[in-house]
């Protein structure tokens, strides 16, 4: 292993910050207790001096196996590995953890998406693709974030109890071949094992439509347990997540005829079937 091994803290993290900082503060407590220098716990776990330095400092997020070793080599009795879990939500940008907080209390989640595939919907292959395609080009590391996030978040589905997951798709987004063909015929598989689960709807919004709710851009409402919701809008509400019932009641309105313009649930796994047989 290397010092390189890890990920970095997006800059303006202030909240990603104050946690690293806390497990840097508490492997370098142990360390000190155990009475050993930096060097002799780096060479004792197989890492460069260097990583455990920054670890300590705040300036490095650790691998989950990073944690396992320190705790065995300092004998913290679980207390380092513990941590990990805080860790690895680090790797992912605080904009993903907002997110993926949201979807975790959501009991029901609305999306339409117009350019590309929702990110609870895509497989790693895809997203991976997907990315790619960004310009400036992404670097590998903050592309290997991305996708892992996207996977991490994909938990919603074995949630229980479930909650009630609805998407509306463009048929286009079916159809581009996001990584080649054989990623797409894998994402199509994918989108049909999910759409017969019985919380979830997947449906399409047919190209001859010739025109719909959803004109303005892809848009998502998620509804909370206390009777609270979230909404956001493409080019309404400055983008931005909303929680004003009034703003949320338009998005949530939209969504609905959107749903009612759209090909059923049936139609569109067999719409779906119909892509993937021509791919």
């Amino acid at each position: 292993m290397t010092d390189g091994d890890g990920w970095e803290l997006e800059p303006g993290d202030e909240e990603g910050a104050a946690v690293l900082g806390l497990i840097g503060r508490q492997l370098r407590s142990w360390r000190e207790a155990a009475g050993i220098r930096a060097s002799e716990l780096a060479e004792a776990m197989g890492y460069g001096e260097g990583i455990v330095y920054k670890v300590e400092s705040g300036t490095r997020i650790p691998r989950p196996e990073f944690l396992d070793k320190a705790d065995d080599v300092l004998e913290a009795g679980g207390r380092l590995r513990d941590m990990k879990e805080d860790a690895t939500k680090l790797r992912y940008p605080k904009k993903v953890r907002d997110i993926a907080e949201a979807e975790a209390r959501a009991v029901e989640l609305t999306a339409y998406g117009n350019h590309n595939l929702h990110g609870l919907l895509q497989t790693s292959d895809y997203a991976q693709a997907l990315f790619s395609t960004w310009r400036p080009v992404l670097p590998a590391e903050r592309v290997e974030r991305a996708v892992a996030g996207r996977a991490a978040r994909q938990s919603i589905f074995d949630r229980c109890p479930a909650p009630t997951l609805s998407f509306i798709q463009e048929e286009v987004t079916l159809q581009r071949p996001v990584g080649g063909r054989m990623v797409l015929r894998r994402q199509l598989e994918c989108l049909l094992e999910l759409g017969t689960l019985p919380h979830v709807d997947i449906q399409v919004m047919p190209t001859a439509r010739e025109g719909h709710a959803g004109m303005l851009g892809k848009m998502e409402v998620l509804k909370f347990k206390d009777g609270t919701a979230i909404g956001r809008c493409e080019d309404d509400f400055a983008s931005r997540p909303v929680s004003d019932p009034k703003q949320v009641r338009v998005i949530e309105l939209r969504c609905g005829i959107i749903r009612a313009q759209a090909l059923s649930p049936e139609e569109s796994l067999a719409f779906i079937e119909q892509v993937l047989g021509e791919t």
